[in-house]
């Protein structure tokens, strides 16, 4: 399914997991945030998906990354490693934070993001016959 998908389905999938991660937190506190498992591992799965998103965009179409360093998609992508690979030890704090301090601020780029991706991806309009 990898080999299907194009850019603006990946970062389609940013999207969707930023807003899903935030609806989960959705007013809660941070005491509460930390003693509710589901929660936070409904949030962390998102964060999963957000980075395994960005690093598909980095594998696909590292130019179209490049054309916007405003969004961190190394530091993501390493964020989701580092959630991936260190799940036993995990600092909600820090968890807490990415997703109230993060995530709202990407939110904001990434739908003028997608739109350039969807852009790119139609390409130019095919020639018209002659008449």
């Amino acid at each position: 399914m990898k080999d299907t998908l194009r850019l603006p389905d990946y970062l389609e999938h940013m999207l969707q997991a930023a807003n899903q991660a935030l609806e989960f937190v959705d007013g809660m506190d941070e005491t509460a945030f930390a003693a509710d498992r589901r929660t936070q591992q409904a949030a962390i799965f998102n964060l999963l998906v957000l980075g395994e998103a960005a690093g598909n965009v980095l594998a696909v179409d590292p130019v179209f990354a490049a054309q916007h360093p405003e969004l961190p998609w190394r530091v993501i992508r390493a964020t989701r490693n580092r959630l991936m690979h260190g799940y036993f030890d995990l600092n909600l704090t820090v968890v807490w934070g990415t997703i109230q301090n993060e995530l709202p601020a990407l939110l904001q780029m990434l739908p003028t993001m997608l739109a350039a991706a969807r852009a790119q991806s139609a390409g130019p309009p095919p020639p018209t016959a002659a008449s």
